[in-house]
Formats: structure tokens, sequence, C-alpha cells
């Protein structure tokens, strides 16, 4: 086995092993090549080398999202660290652990006029869960203090025994941060020319120092939630994204089964339920504007699981209603959504669950069978609508939602193909993702790639247009299961767009804002070695889907062409379908 001369690669090396660290990403550069040597010639990791910086950001997330334990992307100096952000900014709102390493020049040659040099500390303080800015070895400053300043081998050795420990430290505290906090953290490593020495034996040995992972119990709190729990006939648990099996069944079967509580789950929930109410929007948007509708909807307490939520109606419509409690769990963050947060519980929901069902009351109620029959009207509805709707967006998400296989990663684009997903079943023993920390439509696909290398099941991604064309890079990729999938939704732009207000069939709309064009996907298919599939209207997507999943010799895409000018009509009257009369 080889090492890297320098001290600091060593030590980052061997401290990422000792916390688990055993898949790195890298993006080929110089500065980087000291991790790049040690990293991928290191028996206990899986290295990994992706081109595009933004796109290996996201492809090492998507590792990350399935592994639930860091991964590491690697990059050299300059602005190859600043295509990372995309990927960061999400993972630090998805609570994600993302490990970025950047390699950077020797803090002497920082702004004098030297190459693929910018100023690298910092840039991600606003979204990043810990910082170490690592010092360089004394042993490798290579001219500046070498020619200016004699050091006498006792100074030299007190002063890299100095440098080693505060390395140890910072990196320790960054690798444990990322595992305490399920978040990014950035680590940003000085190296000094020469870069490419390599040592058969390695000359430093630091120290671990293991992460400290504590709940914050508040007992007198609890007590005092179940006391106005226990009083109260009309309570709401809306769940955002969270990842899959993260609440116990019998927590789900005591909710589920409480006829005062609705619960509100998301697609990007997973957690699906015949007693919980899973299309939010379909049950919301009829009554937004009927205020008889919307006191019978209004709960006294709410309670929130999870990440960001996807709907903007039932923001929207409980910023209005406020709820008179708003508490929420999570192991890590709080966002005050609706305005009226009174507790917020930082511990694992199960724990919560636990402690507080210890002092749940049964509560006879109304509120859930009133919104039961208000369900079974919206499914029948919505089944009478679908029947004599045309082909289009809509139609296209029914059909593929219907025929996915039951044991599947899914992962789905933003924008419109997450909202789509929402009025629709999904098969319980899915388990499904999107990157709704930002809700970007950049690094979705290479996400979902991610995610497929480390998968033991078959990976997928439903995505538009413009987020895949934009990510088209994350194709550009060696590792790409053979079983994974692609399909795509083309409408030819930016089709939400035509569902928001705003003056449509203009220059101006078509420009700026749909951003129309006349790509397909298929000279990339073949670029890229994709089985390339297409359909453009319901028999011929029926028909691509009945062999879409099967074992093939190379991933598969499959584009669906749906109607520009239609797709927002279907939709505006579907939703107008639901209040009219039986």
């Amino acid at each position: 086995m080889i090492y890297s001369k320098i001290p600091l690669a060593q030590t980052l090396v061997s401290l990422c092993i000792a916390k688990g660290i055993n898949h790195v990403v890298i993006s080929p550069g110089s500065r980087n090549a000291p991790l790049t040597l040690s990293f991928s010639q290191h028996p206990q990791i899986h290295a990994y080398s992706i081109v595009d910086e933004r796109c290996a950001a996201f492809f090492a997330m998507g590792m990350a999202q399935q592994l639930c334990k860091p991964v590491a992307v690697i990059c050299t100096s300059g602005s190859a660290m600043l295509n990372y952000y995309p990927a960061v900014a999400e993972a630090f709102y998805s609570n994600i652990p993302l490990v970025v390493i950047s390699a950077d020049r020797p803090e002497y040659l920082i702004d004098v006029g030297d190459g693929q040099t910018i100023r690298q500390k910092h840039i991600f303080k606003n979204h990043i869960n810990y910082e170490a800015n690592l010092k360089q070895d004394i042993t490798h400053k290579r001219t500046i203090l070498a020619e200016t300043h004699q050091l006498s081998p006792t100074m030299e050795r007190e002063l890299q025994l100095g440098i080693q420990q505060y390395n140890e430290k910072e990196i320790n505290n960054a690798l444990n941060a990322a595992v305490e906090q399920k978040g990014p953290v950035h680590i940003n490593a000085p190296f000094d020319e020469p870069l490419y020495e390599m040592i058969s034996e390695p000359t430093v040995f630091p120290d671990v120092f293991e992460p400290k992972i504590a709940q914050e119990i508040d007992s007198e709190k609890i007590e005092q939630a179940a006391n106005i729990w226990n009083s109260s006939t009309r309570k709401m648990v809306l769940v955002g994204t969270l990842p899959p099996n993260t609440i116990a069944k019998e927590y789900l079967e005591i909710l589920a089964h409480d006829p005062s509580v609705l619960v509100f789950t998301e697609t990007t929930s997973n957690l699906r339920d015949d007693e919980f109410f899973n299309k939010i929007d379909q049950m919301i948007l009829p009554i937004e504007k009927n205020e008889e509708m919307l006191d019978k909807f209004q709960p006294e307490v709410l309670l929130t699981l999870g990440g960001m939520i996807v709907s903007k109606k039932i923001k929207a419509i409980l910023r209005k209603r406020q709820p008179k409690h708003h508490w929420h769990i999570h192991e890590h963050r709080v966002f005050d959504t609706f305005f009226c947060l009174e507790y917020f519980f930082k511990m694992n929901p199960n724990h919560f669950f636990e402690l507080f069902f210890e002092k749940k009351q049964h509560i006879e109620s109304s509120y859930k069978s009133f919104w039961n029959a208000v369900k079974i009207d919206r499914e029948e509805k919505q089944q009478k609508y679908m029947q004599q709707v045309h082909f289009s967006d809509l139609k296209a998400f029914e059909t593929i939602l219907s025929t996915l296989p039951s044991s599947l990663i899914l992962h789905l684009g933003n924008s419109s193909t997450v909202r789509y997903a929402q009025l629709f079943e999904i098969d319980a023993g899915i388990e499904l993702f999107c990157n709704r920390g930002t809700s970007g439509i950049d690094g979705s696909t290479s996400t979902a790639i991610g995610s497929a290398v480390v998968s033991k099941k078959q990976a997928m991604i439903i995505t538009g247009d413009l987020s895949f064309f934009y990510d088209s890079n994350a194709l550009w990729n060696t590792y790409i299961p053979k079983d994974f999938r692609i399909i795509l939704i083309n409408n030819h732009g930016g089709g939400i767009f035509r569902i928001l207000p705003g003056n449509k069939n203009t220059d101006n709309f078509d420009t700026y804002f749909e951003t129309i064009h006349g790509f397909t996907a298929e000279k990339l298919a073949d670029m890229y070695q994709f089985e390339y599939l297409t359909a453009s209207d319901a028999s011929s997507l029926t028909k691509a889907l009945e062999t879409f999943y099967k074992t093939s010799d190379t991933p598969k895409l499959l584009e669906v062409f749906t109607p520009r000018t239609v797709n927002d009509e279907v939709l505006i009257d579907y939703f107008k379908f639901f209040n009219e009369k039986k």
C-alpha cells in the first residue's frame, strides 16, 4: 500500500476511513493529487471519478442519502469547488452528510496572481454544519518560508507537531459534525508542491475522536403537549420529506385510527396508508376559497414531522388559518413554516411517540369522519375525470405511476414532476426521494444515479425536460447500473409556468418563463449508450412500459412527449372538476 508523503493528506485519509467513509467521489485535478492518489489506491475505499464537479457533488449526495452515512467529494483548487454549492445547499436543508474536501493553494499564493487560485475559506459558511480550514504542514512549505526563515530542526518539529494536532482536531470535528448533525461539512486542505510523491509507510497516526449524538428530552414540555392533545378534537399531523421506514408502524397505526386526527402525508414522506390523506392538493385546492369548509378544516393542534413541505396550498391555508398550537419533531432542525410554532421537540420521532403516547387518551370526534367522506368523493371524481381526460402530463403520470414495480427506488425531479406525483397513489413498497431541500432543478439526475450505484434495488428517475437537459452531464458517468431507468416527460419547456397566474402565449412568456425548446434526448441517449424509447400517446406509453423495467444490457431512457399547450388546461380543469356537483 502507498501513502502520500504529505502528512496532511495521510491524516485526512486515515480519519475518513476511521469514521466509516468508504465512498469517495473525485474530480480530476492536480492540486488534489495527494488525496486522489491516496484514496483511489486504498483497499477500503470505493473511489469514483466524475469530471463535472456539480454532478460529482450531487452524485455523492445521492450515495450518502442511500447509505445514511457520510460520503466524501474531492476537488482541486479554484473555481472547481464553487460548483459544489448547489449540492451543499441541498444537503444542508435535506440533512444529508456530504463531506466536501477541497484542495487549496498555500496561503502565500492566495491573491498574488497565481493561477487556479481563489479565496476558498468560508465559501460555504451559510450552508455548512462545520468548516475546517486546515494548516499546511511546516515540513511541506516549499519556498517562501524555507528561503526567508531559517528554522532549526527543533523549532521545525515543534511547529509541525502543533500543526498536526490542530489538523487532527479540526478533521475530527468536521467528520463528527457530518454524523451528529446529518449535514454537509467542508474541509479545506492546502498543499504545496511537490504533490505526487508517495511512500510505502505512513508517517503520522492521527487520534480519532468519536461523535456524540444526544437527544434533547424535555419531559415537562411533552407533558404539556399531551394535555393539550387530549383536550383537542381536531388534530392534524402533516408529514413532509422523510427517509423510508422512519416512523415505527405501531405509532402510525395509533395515528391512523384516531377519530380526532387527520394524517396528511406528502409523496416524499414515504408514509402510505389507506387511513392517511396522501393527496394533499386534491383535498385542499377545491376548498381554498370556501370559508365554511376552511372553518371545518382548521386544526386546533398541528403536529409536523420531517422536512420540506411540497404543497403550496396547505402552507397557504395553514398560514391563514393558523392552528392554536403547532409542534414540530425533528432530530436536527426546525422551520417555523406556518409562523405559529409553539414547541420544537429535537429528538427522534419514534422516541417522542413512545413517551407521548403513554399519556394519550381517546377523544371522540367527527373531524376525521367528515373529511373521510370528502376524501371518498374526491377519489370518485378523480376516477371519473381521468377516464375522460386527453393524453397530457396528468394522464402520463397516472399511467406511469400505476405501472411502477413494487420494489423500486424512485427519484422525482422538481417543479411539476413532484407535484403531479402528489395527485396519485404510489405503491407502498416504493422508496421515494426528491431533492426538496432547495427544490432546484439542478442535480436531480446526478442524485438518482449516485443512489443507484450503491443501492441493491433497481433505481430510476422521473424528470421533466428542463431539469434533465440542465443536468445532462449526469450521464457522463461510467458507473450507471444497467437496470437504471429514466422517464423523461418532455413538454418542450417549463410547463409549470403555464399553470401560474400571468399572461401566456406571448413572446416574452415563451422565451423567459416557459423557455420553449425543440430538443429531444435521442442523441444524448445514443452518446451515453442508453437504450432509447419514445411515447407520444396513451397507447405507445402503455406499450413502452411493458418491457421498460426488464433486464437489459444497458440503462434505458423513455422520453414521453406531451402537448405543451394542453397540459395546463387539463390540470386546471382537473381541480375545477372537484367543485362540480354530482
